[in-house]
């Protein structure tokens, strides 16, 4: 199998988020099957979910992997719980020390029990969106929109970007 580009969307607000970030980085980086290829600038964004929790520190990898969808996905999996991560269905959108998303698989769509390519509401999410212009001007969702049709949709005067 040849290597493809995936985005993997990062969050963090739980303990030291940016450093949650920069060890999940090296992580990634060292798995058999990956290589990194670029990082997005940080940001700092409000929750998505409850309020009453600390704002989020976000940012978006690209990767070239030669591995399946699945297999990438088992993988965040595994980085999310080296960095405390417990994944918990009542908590969804509440506070946590790492989430990774497989935000974009090449240009594939997925969709099973376990895994949905591209990643739901990315085009709703300046912390993904942002990211992702850093790393990737030019892509064209698998849907056919441009980036900068989502950015042109979206305020993002939530999202302040970290020197």
């Amino acid at each position: 199998m040849s290597a493809v580009r995936c985005f993997i969307g990062l969050g963090s607000n739980l303990g030291d988020p940016l450093a949650n970030l920069h060890s999940a980085l090296a992580q990634l980086a060292g798995c058999q099957g990956i290589t990194l290829r670029g990082v997005s600038r940080f940001y700092s964004s409000k929750p998505m979910g409850p309020k009453d929790q600390p704002d989020y520190i976000n940012a978006v990898a690209a990767v070239d992997t030669v591995l399946d969808a699945h297999a990438v996905l088992q993988m965040l999996f595994v980085v999310e719980r080296a960095h405390g991560r417990v994944r918990d269905a009542a908590l969804r959108w509440g506070a946590r020390t790492l989430d990774l998303d497989l935000l974009l698989y090449a240009d594939a769509i997925i969709t099973d029990m376990d895994l949905c390519v591209p990643h739901p509401g990315i085009c709703e999410r300046s912390f993904v969106i942002l990211p992702l212009l850093d790393l990737a001007p030019c892509l064209v969702l698998p849907n056919g929109k441009s980036l900068h049709q989502c950015r042109a949709a979206l305020a993002c005067d939530d999202l302040k970007p970290l020197v």
